[in-house]
């Protein structure tokens, strides 16, 4: 555990040198204001914006008042995580949920030092993990060593049933940071409605075994939700070309929705250095 945390210290120690060097400026958060909030008032000056005038205050008698505002902060960062038996898809020493796991960590530990709330909610078909949004550093750290040493239940996905909890439990507009590799159907509608209601960015996991396979000949592929085993011809060139297919049409179909909803997309191979997709997420979020 120690050395997983080292390791995520150092990819955001990372991360935060190419931003400040790349925006020549102050490390500019992913985790930004949701809105404005009340801070205090002042007296009218010339140029002020009426639509800014405190009539309440101003009725009083004792001058024409102004409120101020400032970018509010204490706002929440929620990840949505897919810990169904699909995302344990990769190497002996590396899958797609040891991935998750780190660009989680890394992004929440950044979350806590920005001051937001951070919650959790972690999920096959059923509730899995749930943790409730906090801002303190001890919580962050809760977060991440829950989702190291979660075991699921269940070997299932429904996207859908995850994304309706989280549009009951979270009551606010919050950043929703949702990781999966989005095998499932029927999730569309309630993922529309959380683009609508809160701040998405959509981290889509997936690994390259899932899309080029080795040249086996005919093998067993044994599918770990389903529990059933079905025989291919891996070196069939229609077959590998079909699963090429299949895999760009879902991924290039995800990020057209995730555009036309303004939600953040990114597709990140689990075995590729996930740093600089990461500081490009911030690049595009800092201008938005």
């Amino acid at each position: 555990m120690h050395e997983f945390l080292a390791k995520l210290h150092q990819y955001e120690i990372r991360i935060r040198k190419a931003i400040n060097s790349q925006m020549r400026g102050n490390f500019h958060s992913i985790f930004k204001g949701s809105g404005l909030e009340f801070s205090d008032l002042r007296t009218y000056q010339y140029g002020d914006d009426v639509r800014a005038i405190d009539w309440n205050v101003s009725s009083k008698g004792h001058g024409t008042f102004v409120k101020i505002f400032r970018e509010e902060k204490d706002q929440t960062v929620f990840f949505l995580v897919d810990v169904s038996a699909s995302q344990e898809v990769g190497t002996a020493t590396r899958s797609k949920l040891a991935t998750t796991r780190e660009v989680c960590g890394v992004l929440a530990l950044s979350a806590i030092k920005e001051a937001s709330h951070v919650g959790m909610y972690c999920f096959s078909d059923q509730k899995e993990k749930y943790l409730k949004p906090s801002n303190s550093l001890k919580h962050g750290y809760r977060l991440i060593l829950s989702l190291f040493k979660l075991k699921p239940e269940s070997v299932r996905t429904n996207l859908a049933g995850a994304l309706l909890f989280t549009l009951n439990v979270l009551k606010r507009r919050s950043v929703v940071i949702m990781v999966s590799d989005f095998i499932d159907s029927g999730y569309e509608h309630n993922l529309k409605a959380l683009a609508r209601k809160h701040d998405l960015v959509v981290i889509h996991m997936y690994d390259k075994r899932e899309t080029e396979l080795p040249r086996l000949g005919i093998i067993p592929v044994y599918d770990t939700e389903s529990r059933r085993t079905v025989w291919v011809n891996t070196s069939s060139p229609a077959f590998r070309n079909q699963i090429r297919q299949t895999f760009r049409q879902s991924q290039q179909q995800l990020e057209r929705f995730c555009r036309q909803y303004n939600a953040n997309y990114v597709a990140l191979d689990s075995q590729e250095d996930y740093v600089p997709k990461l500081i490009e997420l911030f690049r595009v979020r800092k201008y938005q």
